[in-house]
């Protein structure tokens, strides 16, 4: 039974209309409502309307109760009005909208305008961030072009060797596949068929990498939760990684377009081989784009955009080897399929020779649908999530998972299928050009005195060819190794401190992915020396090479190992530019041993890399002792980082 109230105290009356739950509504001296906006009722007789952004009467669907009919409800800022009043209540929403952003967005990023708000500071952002990946990138691409483009001046000086060239090429299918068909026998056509297709492929990746860091992994780390409360639009943040792709690539055909006119290559053609480079990595920007709102991890966008990748150059590649041979025998006509790939159109533009200006203009119209894809698809997902559905694993967990390399093979299996495959293409088409490398290495006397350098010499031609490839792939391989190592450095920022917290110590975790990555890297090598081998036998009918090409492959291993202790070195000691400096190492190998004979470099720069001390098989004699000699250094190394990483902190 209520008791009165007291003399001096004000009763309440009906002048403040009470709360659904029979509370008072407070309200402040000037007579405002101070109940946010959103708990505020109408009448249930009026029906109630979902507005533009999924909300009724400032409250998300089925969050709360109206007023019974016949109350009268008293909007922000206002006088009292009843019920069915469309004034008052459209005022409260407008307030509403401006107090709580309007469903998770301020009201200054509504409208096609405000989609686009805060995208010049995540531009600034994002260039902060990338100020030495990008850099590095664009220097050493440009590097590379311009020591092949050299190297191939000094190869074919002739116009008789020029035309060899040609006539080689157009006769190879295999050759198609691999550099793609030459357009005639210049040496800016030569040079634009051996560096295009690698450097696109270099290219492209370079740019997934860009727009997914600044889309997904944003995403994926809270980053983009952190910047979404700010005043940024819906598609800030994935146009600002756009432009920053294309303002990386533009630069690109920039450097290339200066490096290749100033070692006297025709302007022209340089600035056209520039623009094909810059075209095919905003393609594969675009790409990205779309496969970061599909997938729900930036290491599956970036796995996506990959295969995309690799089924553009097989396409491409499918239509040089169909292509028909013009009547001279000196260049291919390519089939339809090269024109269905962004990497194809490069190598149709001819830019040495005539050029097909109007391929440029399939770039622009090909990103721009891509961009226009992945606009509408972020108007259809929440941010974190992806637009294809997550798998959902087992009920029950293996119980490989209860111990840490079980844990880490689960990680790294994925990873390692996809280099398998690779490496079976490389292998096989490796193999099967075997049986063509003397021809082709009879093209030119700096050619052959070339891979004599990079061979190990010796009178025959095929074993250099063969002890040459497996030094690049070599390395190629030690890519992967890379790539396992450092998925440590992503654990370490996720999920290692659950994992520590167990009876699990830092160098049992830590060996665990190490034993995956290095076992990963000799399983790659063996199935590199077995598809070597195979397919060279099954081409030229001979299978005695079989266990040379093996060895051969196998004796890459050690090289390797070395530069896996220095990533775990890395990884111990210096955790924040392990990324950095490990792609740098690697980098520097490739560039140290493949073009280091033909630029004369001293002797101790060429023992900087590891895979200048690996015996050049099959050419040379089995040696133990370098091998032995790079074992232990392996180990070394690989021990210190495992000390290393045992007594610091976690950097998070």
């Amino acid at each position: 039974m209520n008791e009165p109230p007291a003399p001096d105290e004000p009763a309440v009356t009906s002048a403040r209309p009470k709360t659904p739950e029979g509370g008072v509504r407070r309200e402040n001296a000037a007579g405002d409502d101070l109940l946010p906006a959103a708990e505020t009722n109408t009448s249930a007789a009026r029906p109630e309307e979902p507005t533009s952004d999924g909300r009724v009467d400032g409250r998300a669907l089925g969050s709360g109760r109206g007023l019974p009919a016949g109350r009268v409800e008293k909007p922000v800022g206002e006088g009292v009005r009843h019920e069915g009043d469309p004034v008052g209540v459209k005022g409260r929403h407008e307030k509403a909208r401006s107090l709580t952003g309007g469903g998770g967005r301020h009201e200054s990023t509504r409208g096609a305008a405000g989609m686009f708000a805060g995208t010049g500071r995540l531009v600034r952002l994002a260039l902060r961030r990338d100020r030495v990946q990008l850099p590095v990138w664009l220097l050493a691409l440009t590097g590379v072009v311009a020591a092949s483009a050299s190297s191939i001046q000094g190869l074919y000086q002739t116009e008789q060797e020029r035309l060899a060239y040609a006539m080689s090429n157009a006769g190879s299918a295999v050759s198609r596949v691999f550099n793609g068909a030459v357009a005639d026998p210049s040496v800016g056509s030569i040079t634009a068929t051996e560096t295009y297709g690698f450097t696109a492929v270099l290219v492209a990746l370079m740019s997934i990498m860009a727009v997914v860091r600044h889309t997904r992994q944003n995403e994926e780390t809270g980053r983009a939760e952190l910047v979404g409360a700010a005043v940024v639009g819906r598609y800030a943040m994935l146009t600002a990684a756009l432009v920053v792709a294309v303002l990386a690539n533009a630069v690109l055909a920039l450097l290339m377009a200066g490096t290749l006119v100033a070692i006297g290559l025709p302007a022209a053609g340089s600035a056209g081989f520039g623009l094909a480079l810059g075209g095919a990595g905003i393609a594969f920007a675009g790409v990205a784009a779309v496969t970061a709102q599909l997938s729900e991890s930036a290491r599956g966008a970036n796995g996506l955009a990959g295969a995309v990748l690799g089924l553009a150059f097989l396409v491409r590649g499918i239509g040089d080897m169909l292509g028909e041979p013009t009547p001279d025998g000196t260049s291919v006509t390519s089939l339809w399929p090269s024109w269905l790939s962004p990497v194809g159109w490069g190598q149709q533009l001819h830019p040495y020779a005539g050029g097909r200006w109007w391929v440029l203009a399939l770039y622009p119209v090909f990103f721009a649908a891509l961009v226009w894809t992945a606009y509408r698809l972020t108007d259809h997902r929440d941010v974190g999530t992806g637009m294809m559905p997550v798998r959902r694993g087992p009920a029950v967990a293996p119980r490989t998972l209860l111990s840490p390399l079980g844990l880490a093979w689960r990680l790294q299996r994925g990873v390692l299928l996809g280099w398998s495959v690779g490496v079976a293409i490389m292998a096989v088409t490796m193999g099967a050009l075997g049986r063509e490398a003397e021809e082709l290495l009879a093209t030119s006397d700096e050619l052959k005195e070339y891979f004599a350098q990079i061979g190990g010499g010796g009178a025959n031609m095929v074993d250099a060819y063969f002890a040459a490839f497996m030094g690049i792939f070599g390395i190629v391989i030690a890519g992967y190794t890379v790539q396992a190592l450092l998925r440590i450095r992503a654990e370490e920022t996720g999920p290692l401190e659950a994992v520590l917290a167990t009876a699990v110590s830092r160098p049992r975790w830590m060996l665990s992915h190490i034993t995956c990555a290095m076992l990963g890297t000799v399983a790659l090598l063996l199935l590199l020396g077995l598809g070597t081998a195979l397919s060279h036998g099954m081409a030229s009918g001979d299978f005695s090479q079989t266990l040379e090409l093996l060895g051969a492959a196998l004796a890459q291993a050690p090289a390797a190992l070395v530069l896996a202790g220095l990533v775990v070195l890395t990884l111990g000691a210096l955790p924040r530019w392990a990324v950095a400096l490990s792609w740098t190492a690697l980098v520097a190998c490739l560039l140290i041993s493949q073009l280091g004979p033909l630029l004369e470099l001293p002797q101790p720069v060429m023992n900087v890399s590891p895979f200048s001390h690996v015996p050049y098989l099959p050419v040379a004699d089995p040696a133990a002792t370098p091998l032995v000699s790079l074992l232990a250094v392996a180990v070394a190394l690989t021990g210190l980082g495992i000390g290393a990483f045992r007594r610091r902190d976690l950097a998070l």
